[in-house]
């Protein structure tokens, strides 16, 4: 305790350790704050620990984010607020998708800005080891050529068009029905990515970096892309027509649920 009767941080942070044990019995406890703040965790746990108090603590502290120029810092006066920053990553979103889509409804523009522009913010966050650095630049961001979300949301639009010209041209085929059968080396190549996301996604989880799993969606995305390039789809013959239209199908899924654990949205066209 302080001489002025007030409380420091471990005190504090110590007091509500042993009431939300008494409370809700946690497996685990998850902080989350920036790398300034290591030292003090570190000590707060010790204490707790001779304390006898059982529960798993976990600091999970990540870097700080810059500007190409400088470090965001209040005294430069150089802090951008979220508010702003969503609403000019919807402002350029908006101009892409207008340059791209002209003929698209302006409903519909503005709700696909949306996706891809807050989807950037976030992706490009995510997407970083946490324990990084991170120098945020708009051209990263936005870009539909790298590893950003606008990339990843326009594979999985890409694979839904491909879907949806298949049932055009065969209405009465259930695709669920049909069989995945592997004959060449990026067919193999893809069901093997494939197979590995649970694989990934728990990585992330119990590592504590989201980006592992952005790793994963841009491989994928990659190995997809190889597959397009290399294959033919609808003038397959039948049955491989199927097994191919099958594997871009679980594509486009892991990529929406993928994205969707990051709290990026997809939409169907883009």
């Amino acid at each position: 305790r302080k001489s002025d009767g007030g409380y420091n941080y471990a005190t504090t942070d110590l007091a509500t350790v042993e009431a939300r044990i008494e409370e809700f019995h946690p497996e685990r406890i998850v902080y989350v704050t920036d790398e300034r703040q290591q030292l003090h965790f570190r000590q707060f746990f010790t204490i707790a620990d001779k304390l006898g108090m059982k529960t798993n603590l976990v600091h999970v502290w990540f870097g700080l984010m810059r500007l190409p120029e400088a470090t965001f810092s209040t005294r430069e006066g150089n802090v951008i607020k979220l508010a702003a920053l969503l609403d000019e990553a919807e402002a350029r979103a908006l101009e892409m998708v207008k340059a791209s889509s002209p003929a698209m409804p302006e409903e519909q523009q503005k709700d696909l800005a949306k996706a891809v522009g807050i989807g950037a913010i976030k992706y490009t966050d995510l997407s970083q080891n946490p324990q990084s650095l991170v120098t945020f630049t708009w051209e990263k961001a936005l870009n539909m050529e790298g590893n950003s979300a606008p990339y990843l949301q326009y594979a999985y639009a890409r694979i839904s068009s491909v879907y949806d010209k298949y049932k055009a041209q065969f209405p009465d085929t259930d695709i669920a029905k049909c069989s995945i059968n592997i004959e060449h080396e990026i067919e193999r190549r893809l069901a093997i990515k494939l197979s590995r996301f649970p694989a990934a996604v728990r990585g992330a989880a119990e590592n504590y970096k989201p980006n592992i799993l952005a790793d994963y969606l841009y491989d994928l995305a990659q190995i997809y892309s190889g597959f397009y390039q290399n294959v033919p789809f609808l003038k397959a013959e039948e049955g491989v027509r199927e097994s191919r239209i099958r594997l871009c199908r679980n594509t486009a899924t892991i990529l929406q649920q993928g994205l969707a654990l990051l709290g990026i949205e997809t939409r169907e066209r883009i």
